[in-house]
């Protein structure tokens, strides 16, 4: 037994001395050894292992009095239990979060209010919490806040606001049609009103009519016209909407950005369609208009409503039939 135990035996040492000797190569090449606290409780709690003797003279990357402040602080650390900071907990990031979307989407909620309304949704906190969240956020905890901004006052008008504007188009014949329309500003829905290459006031008046004719009941919504000072809208044109019970706002002079939902669309028409296509005539531009507004209006997302069109439909994905291949048969057809 002792001969078979010869060999294990001097395995074992063979080990050790591989060890050692790698232990001592890693000294020379590193000074200061970084080692974790799973590290040092590992080394700490073999070492009290070993006897006096032998722990004294142990040679380890650290010295003995080293090892022995490691166990102590792991003792200590046993033995201390967490304690709780003082006062009350602190209320949580999602309920945070809550307050503050409360307070910016309802700006005449008072701090009362909002606990009121955190109560009916299972929130129980005390109303000078939700003082304290408003107040760190800077948001004013009082209704003073609920002074109206011109955006919200645009925002709750919108609805009631028709714009209307003029662009013009050259055919491949170099030929200029002006295109007449009218957008919502709330639906962003686009009313083509006519495309001619002699836009005269009587013309102009005209599709005003038509398009209250086309309206029907739904212009009766309509409080507001924003044009431009240009010539062609005539007095009888305004006229004819303020019968409609809407009032003309004309943009100041040189202006454009007084009009930008109207100037957008334009730009947007332009880049989606107009500017990949050569118009041949008056006919085929009415086609491709035709075409985008039906794709503008039913189809393309649209940031403002939340990535939905104006018919308020959610967004398709786009169909195999893109617009700009629409426009390339309009073109082809035509």
């Amino acid at each position: 037994m002792a001969w078979a135990a010869r060999p294990v035996r001097l395995h074992q040492d063979a080990q050790i001395l591989i060890l050692r000797h790698q232990v001592a190569v890693l000294r020379r090449q590193v000074k200061n050894p970084r080692l974790s606290w799973a590290d040092r409780a590992v080394l700490a709690a073999l070492a009290r292992l070993l006897p006096g003797s032998q722990f004294r003279r142990l040679r380890l990357i650290v010295s003995p009095r080293t090892v022995l402040r490691w166990h102590a602080d792991l003792v200590r650390r046993h033995w201390t239990f967490p304690r709780r900071a003082p006062g009350r907990p602190r209320t949580g990031p999602s309920v945070r979060a809550l307050v503050l979307e409360m307070a910016t989407d309802n700006p005449s909620w008072g701090y009362r209010r909002i606990y009121g309304e955190l109560l009916g949704l299972g929130h129980t906190l005390a109303p000078s919490t939700v003082w304290r969240i408003l107040k760190d956020a800077g948001i004013d905890p009082a209704p003073q806040r609920s002074g109206q901004t011109w955006r919200a006052f645009l925002e709750a008008q919108a609805t009631t606001i028709l714009a209307a504007d003029f662009f013009h188009v050259d055919t491949v014949f170099l030929r200029r049609l002006y295109v007449l329309f009218f957008i919502e500003h709330g639906a962003r829905r686009v009313h083509l009103a006519g495309v001619t290459a002699h836009p005269t006031g009587e013309w102009v008046t005209q599709q005003a009519r038509n398009l209250l004719m086309n309206l029907e009941d739904r212009a009766n919504g309509f409080k507001f016209l924003i044009r431009d000072r240009d010539a062609k809208f005539t007095a009888a044109f305004d006229a004819a909407l303020t019968a409609a019970g809407v009032r003309i706002i004309k943009t100041p002079v040189r202006a454009p950005c007084a009009n930008a939902i109207a100037e957008r669309w334009i730009g947007s028409a332009r880049r989606e369609c107009l500017d990949r296509l050569l118009i041949t005539g008056e006919r085929h531009l009415r086609l491709v208009l035709g075409e985008y507004i039906d794709h503008y209006d039913t189809h393309r997302p649209h940031r403002t409503l939340q990535q939905c069109p104006p018919s308020g439909r959610p967004a398709r994905p786009p169909a195999a039939s893109a617009i700009s291949g629409s426009c390339a048969e309009i073109a082809s057809a035509a």
